[in-house]
């Protein structure tokens, strides 16, 4: 894997165990910051309001350092760390794993519960399409009219996206690259005469 590459999932999935009554309902989300998540668990706990748990685990970030595992009540360690760790076997990031239990009336112990939330979050993640994404970087360039054509080539020659064009006597332009290109992308911009490039924001 590049620095600068990750693995997530394209759209939402579910997944689903069974065990001795009990029913595990694992939902999977691609997610790409923290303020996304509560209003998923909130709207599945309205959604499954007879469900007795609803444990969760994500993993946020390129790096993979921003995570979180909850039991929701479960003996500790017995929901949450099931779950994710199945997102670490499936080397994900930018996720959401939550596991809403249906109790069946048959304590399953540790060990069995240990192996339903990981089973449930594993049938979610393999009802997923797993993709390879790539950081982009997004910078705001300005530079005047008259460098257009020098702007276009590097743009047409790196590849590089574009969005919110505005063309004037000052001419700005939102682009977004591979986080890896930085360096040479900005050199070659940095020599066009009187062009600027604000840094916003890398997703």
């Amino acid at each position: 894997m590049d620095s600068d590459t990750y693995k997530t999932i394209s759209s939402p999935s579910e997944g689903i165990f069974k065990e001795k009554g009990s029913r595990f309902i694992a939902f999977a989300y691609p997610v790409s910051d923290q303020e996304e998540i509560k209003p998923i668990i909130d709207t599945l706990r309205k959604e499954h309001h007879e469900a007795r748990h609803h444990c969760f685990a994500y993993m946020l970030g390129q790096e993979r350092l921003n995570w979180r595992a909850n039991d929701d009540g479960e003996p500790s360690g017995t929901a949450g760390r099931p779950i994710l760790g199945q997102i670490n076997s499936y080397g994900l990031t930018n996720i959401l794993i939550v596991v809403t239990r249906y109790f069946g009336g048959t304590l399953l112990g540790v060990s069995g519960l240990i192996n339903a939330y990981k089973s449930a979050a594993e049938s979610a993640i393999q009802n997923a399409e797993i993709i390879d994404c790539t950081l982009q970087e997004f910078y705001e360039i300005t530079y005047p009219y008259i460098s257009m054509n020098d702007v276009m080539k590097i743009l047409k020659d790196e590849t590089i996206g574009q969005t919110d064009q505005s063309f004037n006597l000052e001419c700005r332009i939102k682009v977004n690259f591979r986080a890896s290109s930085r360096e040479k992308i900005l050199t070659r911009l940095s020599r066009i005469t009187g062009l600027e490039y604000k840094y916003l924001e890398t997703r």
